[in-house]
């Protein structure tokens, strides 16, 4: 079986759309529907339902999406051993890509540092750095979209996934300088009486704020769910309310002046968890990537 009619099977039960799929893959889209067409006749089976939503996959087409992601991973290793064997990493050199998913928090404040020793100490790495959510992250691993994820989590509970901490981020409260609450200290009575931006919903220090805020007693705070770190930030240093971020996403403007603390109530630091999907191949570039990760983001 040519397993490129897999790799196009398994793009189309992720993105429900022909169109998309050829994108993706970089194929006209009548060459989708022609190698989808093919692995059914090959198959015996229907695969997708065609609506006019998209192509939904069928109970088979279900049931066939981890035997194709399996061969697909197995093909992965089988290139990887070859390329060894063929003298590139001979001299201890690795290479090929890899996809590293994380927050725009990660991204924006220790990541850039991670790529640029990677670049002298693996050249052969291509990094594809994917800004994403925790929930879009997670689905960038089942898919196999993404080799590896940072999540910014207490803990990682999904069984198909294997994280371990490699880090803690410190969180603090910021406001304007001329906010009254600035350089203060301040409970919970007075938090609750602000107006809060704070990153989307899934990110799980701002949802266990969010969570504590609204079981105090009294009127509930305003609260604005921003996509953006940057448009959360943006909208406190303009003297509208408060936030809760990671210390690393506001130290230079802290010290610029543009931001100040709010000494609030105490929330432990958050866990940095590198996680990867149990049954996926880790390509020897993906370790090595994993292997910067913990050393640069732990010191």
């Amino acid at each position: 079986m040519d397993t490129r009619l897999l790799k196009t099977f398994a793009a189309l039960a992720r993105t429900g759309s022909f169109t998309a799929t050829a994108t993706e893959l970089h194929l006209a889209q009548s060459t989708v529907t022609v190698q989808i067409r093919t692995l059914e006749r090959e198959l015996g089976t229907r695969l997708f339902d065609r609506l006019p939503s998209g192509a939904l996959p069928t109970s088979a087409g279900r049931r066939l999406l981890t035997e194709a992601e399996e061969v697909l991973d197995a093909e992965a290793r089988l290139r990887a051993v070859a390329a060894a064997g063929n003298g590139d990493g001979a001299d201890g050199a690795v290479e090929g890509p890899v996809a590293l998913g994380a927050g725009e928090s990660l991204c924006a404040s220790h990541l850039p540092r991670v790529i640029a020793s990677l670049r002298r100490t693996h050249p052969g790495i291509d990094l594809h750095l994917h800004p994403a959510g925790s929930a879009a992250a997670v689905e960038g691993l089942r898919t196999g979209r993404l080799d590896l994820v940072l999540l910014l989590e207490q803990d990682v509970t999904d069984a198909d996934l294997a994280a371990r901490p490699i880090a803690r981020e410190p969180l603090v409260y910021v406001a304007a300088p001329g906010h009254p609450l600035a350089g203060r200290e301040a409970g919970w009575d007075e938090l609750a009486g602000q107006s809060f931006f704070v990153h989307e919903q899934g990110c799980s220090y701002s949802d266990h704020l969010v969570r504590t805020l609204l079981a105090l007693p009294g009127p509930a705070p305003r609260l604005t769910r921003f996509g953006s770190i940057e448009a959360a930030r943006a909208c406190v240093a303009a003297g509208l309310g408060l936030t809760l971020l990671p210390r690393a996403t506001v130290e230079r403007q802290l010290g610029e002046g543009h931001l100040a603390e709010v000494h609030g109530p105490a929330i432990p630091p958050v866990p940095v968890q590198l996680t990867r999907h149990r049954r996926r191949w880790t390509s020897p570039a993906a370790r090595a990537v994993a292997d910067e990760l913990t050393r640069l983001l732990a010191a």
